[in-house]
């Protein structure tokens, strides 16, 4: 560890060194002037090097730069935040050490020193640096593994999907890295398509982990079973293998699961507690998705009836998530009947999708995920 001893007096610098290489402190370094210190630190540098600075003792009385203005130039640096500074000095003026305190400083001693007493504090401060550093490296290895959970999750994302009849848009602003909305969408052949967004339970890292546990489900659950009360009753199975009674925990999410067919000019769907969402039918009638049965890992067992909405030419489809009611007013009645307005044009896919709902100020500070997913099928045309 590396202890910087500064003060302007030649005479106090040998026996602060003196004290601290008798008690076993060899790696001290003194210095003359507070500029001196911030030649040593680097901070004039434009990439400074790491220089490892554990402690600094440091005068208050110096000439030009005295050291409560250093000791705040120094803790304007993220780099130096945790380096601990000891005030060494001879005021009795309580104001002046209160000052010194309150711009970074973790203890002060009084001249004449007492080495009993400089050992002990010097003591104090190093084990509280210690602590700062193990701190500062578990919150590093954390983020580290947040920010490689939050690259899984949104792998695990669908693309945008554009082919002849059918075009796939999503926006997608988590509140935190990791979040509880989920979309998926799976080509089932050259006419049936089956997409799915879906609202956990809470957010941020618990929401996240369940997602992705049931993204795995999800996806193998479409390809064997496809059709939608048996796509969603596959669902609430796996949910609930997931309560802890002993901890009264459960899960659940809410969620609209379709299917996009334009050979049979049908849409299958079942709403399970999510808000509802709307399609425009042959751009003529909105119809509300509002049909089906309650959350997903709400009970054991759960009511599933799915519903068909046929179509002509072609459908428009809007799926959200509450975040984005929420973000629109404070009356989630009227945020409905806003988007079922705007749902009764035809959206633009050049633009974000989320910007047909929500202006750019709605969007900023969400305090939930939101999500907003936009299909627009048409009907195969016969050869």
């Amino acid at each position: 560890m590396t202890i910087l001893l500064v003060d302007d007096n030649p005479v106090n610098l040998f026996v602060m060194e003196k004290i601290l290489k008798s008690a076993g402190y060899t790696d001290c370094v003194s210095l003359n002037s507070a500029f001196e210190l911030f030649d040593y630190l680097q901070l004039d540098a434009q990439t400074p090097s790491y220089v490892p600075v554990d402690l600094i003792l440091l005068d208050i009385m110096m000439p030009e730069v005295d050291g409560i203005q250093a000791c705040k130039r120094i803790k304007e640096h993220d780099r130096l935040k945790d380096t601990q500074v000891i005030f060494v000095t001879a005021l009795e003026d309580k104001n002046k050490l209160a000052e010194a305190l309150d711009i970074g400083g973790v203890d002060y001693i009084t001249k004449p020193l007492n080495k009993v007493e400089l050992l002990a504090r010097i003591r104090v401060a190093l084990r509280l640096k210690a602590e700062l550093d193990w701190h500062t490296q578990h919150e590093k290895k954390i983020q580290y593994e947040l920010d490689l959970a939050t690259h899984v999750q949104r792998s695990l994302l669908s693309t945008p999907l554009q082919e002849k009849n059918i075009q796939i848009d999503v926006s997608y602003l988590p509140s935190f890295n990791l979040a509880g909305d989920m979309y998926y969408w799976h080509k089932i052949n050259d006419h049936r398509y089956a997409v799915i967004l879906l609202d956990m339970m809470g957010h941020g890292i618990s929401a996240s982990l369940v997602c992705m546990f049931i993204s795995s489900v999800l996806r193998e659950s479409i390809k064997q079973l496809a059709d939608p009360e048996l796509v969603i009753t596959e669902l609430n199975r796996y949910m609930t293998l997931l309560k802890n009674e002993k901890q009264d925990l459960s899960y659940y999410f809410t969620a609209i699961y379709l299917l996009v067919d334009t050979e049979e000019k049908t849409i299958e769907y079942v709403n399970a507690g999510h808000p509802p969402g709307f399609v425009l039918i042959d751009e003529k009638e909105v119809v509300a998705l509002d049909q089906g049965g309650c959350a997903v890992g709400f009970f054991d067992e759960i009511p599933v009836q799915k519903s068909i909405i046929p179509f002509t030419k072609d459908v428009q489809i809007v799926l959200y998530t509450d975040g984005v009611l929420e973000a629109m007013g404070p009356c989630e009645i009227e945020s409905e009947k806003r988007i079922h307005s705007i749902a009764s044009k035809k959206l633009n896919h050049t633009t974000c999708v989320i910007d047909n709902l929500l202006t750019t100020e709605q969007q900023k500070d969400q305090s939930d995920d939101m999500c907003v997913l936009l299909v627009q099928a048409k009907a195969n045309q016969l050869t």
